[in-house]
């Protein structure tokens, strides 16, 4: 199974810990790109009108001047720098052993400034909006659509589910084409915002303390114990299945 999460907007600052090393993340084959976003933003965030350069809120005064020192700041696993709705609720460090593993190895983290991380790669805190556009780099949400279907593609393996958990921006950048698309389950959470990101926390918690389901009907079952759920057929190839989830009271 892939999971795909959203990165998020909460980001605890490592106090101690290695500098980042682009070369040890996963998916090896983003490196230039992240390089170039890397160092863009770095070099952006020193200037005096960083905040409109990045697209970013000028109230984020503590995270753009974070941002200068992306190059040299402690690191921690992504699994300890996100900590937003999302990632309160997946709450990684109270899983069992076996279910750690599972979410190492199925939770991929789309990123605006790495591109596709795993929740064992050693990143600093940072703030990069998406939707920027980077001077000699691109329109970001543009510039990773190209790159990562050559990073995930190789991810999916036959027969295997995906579950995205993405909001609709970070969902744009790769989405599951040809044979995948028919194994593509959408987690959505009716008439929710807050709780939308807590709900697939407890979706992607709940799915990676047990063997993986080969369905989308599987998937509906299995999480049927502890979630409302309604699963809809994509409305034509390609895409999604729609799977609404709420969590039982």
């Amino acid at each position: 199974m892939l999971i795909l999460l959203p990165p998020s907007e909460g980001k605890t600052r490592p106090r101690r810990g290695s500098s980042l090393d682009l070369g040890s993340l996963s998916f090896p084959q983003l490196t230039p790109l992240r390089e170039a976003v890397v160092d863009t933003v770095a070099r952006l965030s020193g200037e005096p009108d960083a905040a409109r350069m990045l697209e970013l809120n000028p109230n984020l005064v503590d995270d753009i001047a974070g941002n200068t020192r992306l190059h040299s700041a402690p690191t921690a696993t992504a699994a300890r720098v996100y900590t937003g709705v999302l990632y309160q609720a997946l709450d990684v460090d109270s899983l069992d052993a076996a279910s750690k593993r599972r979410a190492n190895r199925w939770i991929v983290v789309v990123s605006a400034l790495f591109g596709a991380l795993r929740l064992g790669d050693r990143v600093p805190a940072y703030r990069v909006n998406i939707c920027s556009t980077l001077p000699d780099v691109g329109y970001l949400t543009h510039e990773w659509r190209r790159e990562l279907p050559a990073a995930l593609d190789a991810e999916v393996k036959p027969r295997e589910l995906i579950v995205d958990c993405r909001s609709s921006t970070y969902a744009s950048v790769w989405r599951p084409r040809d044979e995948r698309a028919a194994r593509w389950v959408q987690i959505t959470v009716p008439g929710a915002s807050h709780m939308a990101k807590h709900t697939r926390g407890l979706v992607t918690r709940e799915l990676v303390q047990a063997e993986a389901p080969r369905s989308p009907e599987a998937l509906a079952e299995r999480l049927s114990e502890r979630f409302e759920v309604a699963l809809a057929q994509p409305p034509r190839p390609g895409k999604p299945w729609q799977l609404a989830t709420t969590p039982k009271t």
